[in-house]
């Protein structure tokens, strides 16, 4: 299994900087998602896909913001015309900014997850209510940002992480909760120490069969 991003492409053959394109106008927004995906992106992943799945090897993206797989809708497009050794890593943090529900998300990625990140994420309703979700502002400025990547636990209450929990494991998936630490309030060793504590609750209830279902 190998974790990994999509990249994102110039707007055109001469472009040395990512574009990433966020509407449809004006049109030449369109000319360049056509350049993107058609001329670069599948067939730069179709070939790689083919030298990983010849090595025995799953690519699991991660949809991330600022490239051009950066939700559902974009992995399956990119696993549709690449074929199945592409999937997901499901990281429900980057998913709760842009408003999508990470339990709907896995429910339409079903049978398409191949790895999790386990990392939460505070929205601040404040910061948001003035300037969106859109932030570019240093992560460590925690109290000014729209939102910060948080600690298990610390973004969403155990009832969510649950379900969540619970969704993955009625849609196929039983694997690993790979904790990724960028909680800038908490030092590497605090912030891992709690995510482990949090999730093992989390983890022992859902298969006991205790857990808050959705």
């Amino acid at each position: 299994m190998v974790i990994l991003f999509s990249g994102c492409p110039g707007g055109g053959p001469k472009d040395t900087q990512p574009n990433w394109v966020t509407c449809p106008w004006p049109p030449d927004f369109l000319e360049v998602l056509d350049y993107q995906w058609n001329g670069v992106a599948i067939p730069f992943w179709t070939q790689e896909a083919k030298f990983a799945r010849d090595h025995g090897v799953k690519l699991a993206f991660e949809a991330h913001p600022g490239f051009i797989v950066y939700n559902p809708e974009t992995i399956l497009k990119l696993r549709k015309a690449c074929g199945n050794t592409i999937g997901a890593n499901l990281d429900p943090s980057h998913f709760f900014w842009q408003g999508i529900d990470p339990i709907a998300a896995a429910r339409a990625l079903q049978g398409a997850i191949h790895y999790v990140h386990a990392k939460d994420t505070r929205v601040d309703v404040i910061n948001t209510k003035v300037n969106g979700t859109l932030d570019t502002k240093n992560y460590g400025d925690v109290l000014s940002r729209s939102w910060v990547f948080r600690t298990c636990g610390y973004g969403h209450d155990e009832i969510w992480w649950n379900n969540f929990v619970s969704t993955l494991k009625l849609c196929g998936y039983d694997h690993v909760l790979s904790i990724e630490h960028e909680d800038s309030l908490m030092t590497p060793k605090e912030g891992l120490e709690k995510a482990i504590t949090f999730l093992q609750r989390v983890v022992i209830r859902e298969k006991s069969g205790k857990a808050t279902w959705f």
